[in-house]
């Protein structure tokens, strides 16, 4: 009589431990092919994502890229690159491998793609001379962390895609000006929204379209490192959460 407990207990045992390991394994192959999160660590994106974001990134849109270096050991293996829906789009949030780095994962907008010439002229940004979209000039703030005033400009596309974008008032001559450079096929000129404080294509290069991990898609929650940790309620963007990123 005291055998049947014992072995009703190891079942149940048993059946949480598959119930995990079933768990583990569907959250593994999401990871790898459907949706990932990632972690915003710089300003180079202000105001459309922020240090302290967590986002989730759509990673069969522009079609899987299976790992491609063993976890932990960090070495690296082949991979394939399963067919996409579709191909970035200048105005696209993407998250891509560094290309001077492949262990790093950045986040920039697309500004430009294969067979298209990328100009900077007095900040403002053309693309097969013609500017990224009609520009509106909403605001002008002191910016006490980075010492600056900004001035933001939110920028319309074409195809109605919205969103804003920050410089400095005081022109950094250095940035002001760039190309015309012709992107070539297979490649993408990416930029950040904070466009005088973003390492981006205009120092690195192009980006290859093969280091595309996926499209940025919402931020699930917003952490700000800049508020006192007693202050929960201030730690929590609380505004920002779900937010779609666009």
């Amino acid at each position: 009589m005291t055998k049947r407990p014992v072995r009703k207990k190891k079942n149940i045992i048993r059946e949480y431990v598959e119930a995990i390991l079933v768990a583990l394994i569907a959250a593994l192959i999401l990871r790898i092919f459907v949706i990932q999160a990632f972690r915003i660590p710089t300003g180079s994106m202000k105001d459309t994502l922020l240090v302290g974001d967590f986002l989730l990134v759509n990673k069969f849109i522009y079609g899987v890229r299976t790992p491609d270096r063993i976890p932990l050991i960090n070495v690296k293996i082949p991979y394939l690159r399963l067919p996409a829906f579709k191909d970035p789009k200048p105005g696209d949030i993407i998250v891509f491998k560094y290309p001077l780095d492949e262990k790093l994962d950045y986040i920039k907008r697309c500004m430009a793609i294969g067979g298209q010439t990328i100009e900077v002229r007095k900040g403002v940004v053309y693309v097969d001379g013609k500017p990224e979209g009609k520009s509106k000039l909403i605001k002008r703030e002191y910016d006490s962390k980075a010492g600056e005033y900004i001035q933001y400009y939110k920028i319309t596309r074409n195809n109605g895609k919205k969103y804003t974008i920050r410089r400095y008032e005081r022109v950094n001559k250095n940035l002001e000006n760039f190309g015309p450079v012709k992107v070539p096929k297979g490649q993408l000129f990416a930029m950040g929204d904070n466009r005088d404080n973003s390492a981006d294509s205009r120092s690195w290069g192009f980006l290859p379209r093969e280091n595309i991990v996926g499209q940025a898609l919402i931020i699930y929650f917003s952490w700000n490192t800049d508020a006192p940790f007693y202050k929960l309620y201030k730690k929590i963007r609380f505004g920002r959460l779900a937010k779609l990123i666009k």
